[in-house]
């Protein structure tokens, strides 16, 4: 069983929870526990997140108004990415430079959480026109009852 969707969505709060309804609505569906979809929808929502807070002017000075999140399901993995056009990170970011915020922060735990929830996770910078790409993959359990259980 393959289920794969993308969404070109404005770089608006209201989009956060567009894309997690339709991840969520799309794994209850096929099948997949629901604690796994919820750590995906906790990550997908952080990623958004961070699309929408920090996604906007481009280093050529274009305004970045959308952003786009892919999902993947495919046999026993999920992948999720969520690609915005602003900035992108700071040259020479490596994923070890990822530190939890403080507790009191109310910025700055997106990233990490992402970690935590997922099983693998890739941080960069788009090729060419610029821009931030987060994706991450998690390997799927699914209920007993599971009507699209991959085979």
């Amino acid at each position: 069983m393959s289920i794969w969707w993308s969404l070109h969505l404005r770089r608006e709060a209201a989009s956060v929870p567009l894309a997690r309804r339709l991840l969520m609505g799309t794994m209850e569906t096929a099948g997949v526990d629901p604690d796994i979809s919820y750590d995906l929808s906790v990550a997908l929502s952080e990623a958004c997140a961070n699309a929408v807070e920090h996604g906007g002017e481009s280093p050529e000075g274009r305004s970045a108004e959308a952003f786009r999140v892919t999902a993947y399901l495919d046999g026993e993995k999920c992948r999720i990415e969520v690609a915005d056009s602003g900035p992108g990170f700071p040259s020479g970011r490596r994923r070890a430079s990822l530190r939890p915020a403080p507790s009191e922060a109310e910025h700055g735990r997106g990233l990490c959480l992402i970690e935590e929830l997922a099983d693998h996770v890739q941080i960069g910078n788009k090729s060419g026109r610029g821009g931030a790409v987060v994706s991450f993959d998690k390997i799927l359990k699914w209920r007993k009852d599971a009507p699209l259980v991959a085979v």
